[in-house]
């Protein structure tokens, strides 16, 4: 009889698995792709990883799409993400009635909607729209994409859902571009990234020395315009930084014990600071991303890691694109009201004229390099601070991870890192610009407090109803 018992309780719990089991399979596969209510959770995140992927390919290697215009076109297409698929997100609303002169079409109501290929449709439009001057490799890598994920898509819906999502896609990345269009500062500024019409100043108010194209390529002034240029969240007091340490030769000033910092930090690197400083530099056309692409490889990995559903990527993507854009906004604007001479200006005027930064070029075998614009506040430090935050937001606090976007580089020191938290790494991205020679401890100060400013602000947006 006790054996019966037993028998009849683990059929039932057999046939409870397998009710479970059943259930879990029916929510995963989404029967009904023509169902209006279908949600966007619904979804894997395969879609928007595919186009960030992309993403960081055509950051790497299309000239003019260096910070901070590569953070700008990430603010709009990580928008126009979040508006093609968050009507089929019930806590979420557009930011659309946020924006004066964002005019985003309407999906109707009673008929269905399958996100993907809405996604799809949007993010290709909007990589056409926002990267027009790449090479005709990615073109043809933006297309070849944009199909592949179509295929693999096209076939869960009824041919009319399909062409509806494909419509209503494309409507948005039109309707977001037109509004980056109408920022003038901002629209196809990376044609010129290096405009000869800016003179940066030589003397300061207070006769002290200012930056100047530097050591030793003497680039011009990249982006000097760029306070000008719209923001998505920072208001106009929010985007200026705090007043800089005072320039002094005085050994015994402030600004003299910044450069000495700098320049003692440089002179006794160990094997951890060249790490540190080689991994999160970034600061190479075609031999890595940039560093707002850098906050990007973070996201995929984690994306990818955690197997997100996607309205969570988008959410993601979108936050994470319109908080760099901003910090860049601040930290450029900031960087050419103060014009802070770099270290290596200073350092070689006041202390030693021979002094080098740890800057080396692996592919043109230039040394000692600067890049080209003023130190005052680290736009590394506030791509780390921003991207730091939002991935919080999104992961969780203390989240630890390892970061392997430079796995078997062999050019520089490429090996992952593993870290605490996203703060964790955002700080040490910051500080890293330090051990390379090529900031002082204010300015990665002051960019993480911007970039952490940034993220704030976005993430006080009205994403939810």
């Amino acid at each position: 009889m006790k054996s019966k018992i037993i028998l009849h309780q683990f059929i039932g719990l057999g046939i409870l698995f397998i009710i479970l089991v059943f259930n879990s399979c029916r929510k995963d596969n989404n029967t009904d792709p023509n169902d209006p209510s279908l949600l966007t959770s619904s979804f894997s995140s395969d879609v928007p990883l595919s186009w960030y992927n992309l993403m960081l390919d055509i950051d790497r290697y299309s000239s003019g799409y260096r910070p901070p215009a590569a953070s700008r076109m990430m603010g709009y297409i990580g928008m126009t993400g979040y508006e093609a698929v968050v009507n089929g997100m019930p806590e979420h609303q557009s930011l659309g009635q946020h924006y004066k002169g964002l005019n985003l079409p309407a999906i109707n109501k009673n008929q269905a909607y399958y996100w993907p290929v809405a996604l799809n449709a949007a993010y290709a439009q909007s990589f056409k729209l926002f990267y027009p001057q790449v090479s005709d490799e990615f073109t043809n890598k933006i297309k070849a994409l944009e199909e592949k994920n179509y295929g693999k898509l096209n076939a869960l819906a009824d041919p009319a859902t399909i062409e509806r999502s494909v419509r209503f896609g494309k409507e948005v990345a039109d309707a977001v571009f037109q509004y980056s269009a109408s920022d003038p500062y901002g629209h196809e500024a990376f044609k010129n990234p290096f405009p000869s019409t800016y003179v940066p100043p030589k003397i300061g108010s207070a006769g002290e020395k200012l930056w100047q194209p530097t050591f030793p390529d003497f680039t011009p002034a990249l982006f000097p315009y760029w306070g000008k240029v719209r923001t998505f969240a920072l208001n106009a007091a929010e985007i200026r930084a705090k007043q800089p340490i005072a320039y002094s030769k005085d050994p015994g000033s402030k600004f003299y014990q910044q450069a000495n910092e700098t320049r003692i930090v440089v002179n006794n690197l160990s094997f951890e600071d060249r790490w540190i400083s080689e991994f999160w530099s970034d600061d190479f056309f075609e031999l890595t991303f940039e560093p707002a692409g850098r906050q990007v490889a973070i996201a995929n990995q984690m994306v990818e890691r955690d197997k997100i559903t996607m309205d969570k990527a988008v959410e993601l993507y979108a936050k994470l694109g319109m908080a760099m854009a901003d910090a860049a906004i601040a930290i450029w604007n900031s960087k050419y009201i103060y014009n802070v001479l770099r270290p290596i200006e200073y350092i070689r005027d006041v202390m030693d004229p021979n002094w080098v930064t740890a800057l080396n070029n692996p592919t043109s075998g230039l040394r000692s390099i600067t890049p080209p614009f003023p130190s005052y506040p680290s736009g590394h430090s506030g791509f780390g601070g921003s991207g730091a935050v939002i991935l919080t937001d999104i992961f969780g606090a203390n989240r630890s991870f390892v970061d392997n976007c430079h796995i078997n580089r062999y050019e520089f020191i490429g090996a992952p890192r593993s870290f605490p938290s996203f703060i964790d790494a955002g700080v040490e991205n910051a500080y890293s610009r330090l051990t390379l020679g090529v900031h002082y401890r204010m300015d990665c100060d002051e960019g993480l407090r911007l970039g952490y400013l940034a993220a704030h602000r976005v993430l006080e947006l009205p994403w939810l109803k």
